[in-house]
């Protein structure tokens, strides 16, 4: 189970994302120094090794609170490109992992884009695209979307340390929205767009866990 942040807080801020395109989302604004974004490259394996070596001990980071973001497959029917998904645990082979302050990140996502879809829920650990009919299979054992990275991203970062982990996704493609090319169609153009507005709530949840817990 994740530790709730100490006295002194929850150090710095890493994003980990899997693609160029999602980075280039995350790093935007005026306020780029608060949060390291780093991409890991696509799968878990490449996911695990990347945000180990971030976390090293002897690192500038090693202290981080760890967010897991870029673009998911949603699971559940009536899911849109351009929903958000944000996790209260994630599932992977190598366990689950239950998320920090899902609740409140939860509530920032919905103030910060009104009119955006917000679900609560397990996000799935694959180790490939999921098409077709496996959506309805992974859907079947309560996941609500599935992506290659998050489940990865989170168990390395507790492997490193106690520090607080989320999990946000922005959907890319849907049961019945499937994509073929994240860039080039309508709904990825969306996802990109709601992946770099929802930024700015990261930095909020990460300095909400210096404020005291009544």
């Amino acid at each position: 189970m994740p530790r709730e942040p100490n006295a002194a807080g929850p150090g710095p801020l890493l994003v980990a994302c899997a693609l160029g395109i999602e980075r280039l989302a995350l790093r935007g604004g005026s306020d780029a120094g608060a949060a390291t974004v780093l991409r890991t490259g696509m799968g878990p394996a490449h996911a695990r090794r990347a945000v180990a070596e971030a976390l090293r001990a002897d690192g500038p980071l090693r202290g981080a609170a760890v967010i897991a973001s870029g673009f998911c497959a949603g699971l559940a029917p009536g899911m849109h490109p351009g929903d958000l998904v944000v996790a209260d645990e994630t599932r992977g082979p190598l366990g689950t992992t239950p998320c920090t302050a899902t609740g409140p990140l939860a509530a920032a996502v919905a103030r910060a884009l009104p009119g955006r879809t917000v679900h609560t829920g397990p996000l799935l650990g694959t180790d490939h695209v999921v098409r077709g009919r496996e959506r309805a299979a992974l859907h079947a054992t309560g996941a609500l979307a599935v992506d290659m990275e998050s489940a990865a991203t989170l168990h390395a970062a507790l492997t490193a340390g106690p520090r607080p982990v989320a999990a946000v996704r922005v959907v890319v493609d849907a049961p019945q929205h499937e994509l073929v090319r994240i860039g080039t169609v309508r709904g990825g153009i969306s996802a990109f767009r709601v992946l770099r507005a929802v930024r700015p709530v990261f930095l909020e949840w990460h300095r909400s866990l210096l404020l005291p817990r009544r």
